[in-house]
């Protein structure tokens, strides 16, 4: 697996994209693919940026790793920030306007779904979110 540890800011999303994208890049992946895993990966960062430290900034360390039989991308995010389970949030009813819907919670119901396996722990005092996708 490959890591880098970023500053947990908006600005950064960039670098992680590229970082992920580097290496399924390497490993032949779809460009639909890809672009699905970039709008995932986007969501999860821009929620450790905006959430996990509250007013102050800290780090967040992404890692990137791949299996074989059947090809599949394994991305990891973790934080030292506030701990907080995405995952037992209620999906939101995607079936309401959005004038009806209550803000937020579409971005992990988006990775949800374009993911093919969502998990999370708190473990070590860090928040890990791994995310898989076979391609």
């Amino acid at each position: 697996m490959k890591e880098i540890t970023v500053g947990a800011k908006i600005e950064n999303i960039n670098v992680v994209i590229n970082f992920i994208n580097q290496g399924l890049d390497e490993t032949g992946c779809p460009e639909k693919m890809r672009k699905q895993i970039d709008i995932a990966v986007d969501e999860l960062f821009s929620n450790i940026a905006q959430y996990a430290y509250g007013e102050n900034v800290g780090d967040a360390q992404i890692c990137v790793g791949f299996e074989n039989n059947p090809k599949t991308v394994v991305i990891s995010f973790a934080d030292k920030g506030i701990p907080y389970n995405p995952l037992e949030k209620d999906d939101p009813d995607v079936t309401l306007s959005v004038d009806d819907r209550p803000i937020g919670g579409l971005g992990i119901f988006l990775a949800k779904n374009i993911m093919d396996y969502i998990s999370y722990e708190f473990k070590e005092g860090k928040n890990i979110l791994t995310v898989k996708k076979q391609f």
